[in-house]
């Protein structure tokens, strides 16, 4: 029985590596034509990034009260204390433990719609998501850091008009108003976790930083004079020491089941920033980019600070685990973000409080011969307003599936390697008929945990 088992799960194995790779290969191909576009992340420091790993993104986002010995909850660096140390029997004193390796990537469909009109704008793009590495100190004591992005800015929006002597109505002639963006915020972390007894605490410190650039290009269309364009661009470059922190309490209510409390977040940051401001005549070209033809006004180096908003996550993870490695999990969050704190160079910006709802949960079936019994299933939702508000509020809904599939090793060497593939499917929708935009959401998310023994003592009779 446990060869035929051994059978099924090489051979999937060997075809696991191939169909995964034929996929990123094909998104690949797909999104060299396409670029990423969301009007949205104009606003504030763009669209957010999902800042949970694979596990808890597919059960709706939910990671306050989260933790495992296969993954890196870095929502919650209380988590950290989970990270499996083994213990010699008689003395208690840890032997070894197990190193975590957890890599994520999105592949994200984008569709922009204006209410009541039917045509679409569709874009796509395959972007690097997270890299934690986690490691044990010691018993109920943990260390992660990692790399992961924050925000996105991407967008390129034209507006054509035709501009009307005011005096006669005449038209006098057509103009092209190009909009683009480019941009975004990345965070490299370095946090810790330990646990008292059933409490954990934990904090992430790093080092947020990024760009947000920004031009406006004004042209003339005209079938018998060439004019040149007008361009206007702000380019902005940050970056300062940002901190994160959070809590678990963890209570059994018997062997098998067990409930965690959780919270964690961030409170109101100021980030030093500079920026450049150039206004040109330029000659268009939108095949090569624009080429400058005379600088009108440029300033450099301009000193400013970026106030970043106080974030918290509150929640639970109700958990039963039985003896035959089956189980599930069930666990609810509360995300609070306070971007009316938001400041950008002094000013304010159409964005909001808002919050979040995030539900979701986790089934494990018995282990058995039969490969999809061998693999976790999740699920979840979230609802709440976005932080952008452009007019009306902007609504967001969505919803999430996924499957953790484990991928055995046969290095007869390192006996304690195990890998699991996280793959996610989230649908989402944000905006209304109320709002300027509508954008329809489906990501493809496919996360990577990767773990072995370390500092394992090694004794000789």
């Amino acid at each position: 029985m446990q060869s035929a088992r051994l059978i099924i799960l090489r051979t999937i194995n060997k075809y696991f590596f191939k169909i995964i790779s034929t996929v990123l290969l094909l998104a690949s191909v797909h999104i060299a034509t396409a670029q990423d576009n969301s009007p949205y992340s104009r606003f504030g420091l763009g669209d957010v990034v999902p800042n949970t790993n694979m596990v808890n993104r597919s059960m709706g986002g939910v990671s306050a009260g989260y933790a495992d010995v296969l993954s890196i909850n870095f929502n919650n660096p209380a988590s950290y204390s989970s990270f499996k140390t083994y213990l010699e029997d008689k003395s208690k004193r840890p032997v070894s433990g197990r190193a975590l390796l957890d890599v994520g990537v999105n592949l994200t469909n984008r569709t922009l719609r204006s209410p009541n009109q039917t045509e679409t704008f569709t874009s796509s793009n395959l972007i690097f998501n997270y890299i934690q590495l986690g490691v044990p100190l010691r018993n109920n004591w943990g260390l992660s850091f990692g790399l992961r992005p924050v925000t996105r800015i991407g967008y390129k929006i034209d507006r054509r008009e035709q501009l009307f002597n005011p005096n006669d109505g005449h038209l006098i002639d057509s103009a092209l108003t190009e909009f683009t963006g480019s941009g975004g915020a990345f965070l490299p972390t370095i946090g810790t976790g330990f646990a008292i007894g059933h409490l954990s605490l934990g904090a992430n410190m790093g080092y947020l930083f990024g760009k947000k650039e920004y031009t406006t290009t004004r042209s003339f269309l005209n079938d018998t004079v060439q004019y040149n364009s007008g361009s206007d661009s702000v380019r902005t470059s940050f970056g300062s020491l940002f901190f994160t922190a959070g809590a678990q309490y963890r209570i059994n209510f018997n062997k098998h089941t067990l409930l965690r409390l959780g919270v964690s977040g961030n409170l109101k940051q100021t980030i030093n920033a500079t920026r450049d401001i150039a206004t040109n005549t330029v000659l268009r070209d939108p095949v090569n980019g624009n080429s400058i033809v005379d600088s009108v006004y440029s300033q450099k180096d301009i000193k400013g600070k970026i106030i970043y908003p106080s974030s918290y996550t509150a929640g639970f993870m109700l958990e039963h685990n039985n003896d035959n490695l089956s189980g599930w999990s069930f666990g609810v969050d509360y995300v609070q973000n306070k971007w009316s704190e938001y400041r950008f160079f002094g000013s304010t910006d159409s964005v909001q409080d808002n919050w979040e709802l995030r539900v979701g949960g986790q089934i494990r079936p018995k282990p058995a011969t039969n490969y999809l019994s061998n693999v976790a299933y999740r699920a979840g939702f979230y609802i709440g307003p976005d932080y952008i508000k452009v007019g009306q509020k902007l609504p967001q809904f969505g919803v999430t599936f996924g499957m953790a599939l484990p991928i055995v090793g046969f290095n007869q060497s390192s006996r304690g390697q195990f890998t699991m593939l996280n793959i996610g499917l989230e649908y989402g929708k944000r905006g209304n008929n109320d709002n300027l935009l509508k954008e329809n959401i489906f990501r493809l998310s496919l996360g990577f945990n990767f773990s072995d023994i370390w500092f394992s003592k090694r004794k000789y009779d």
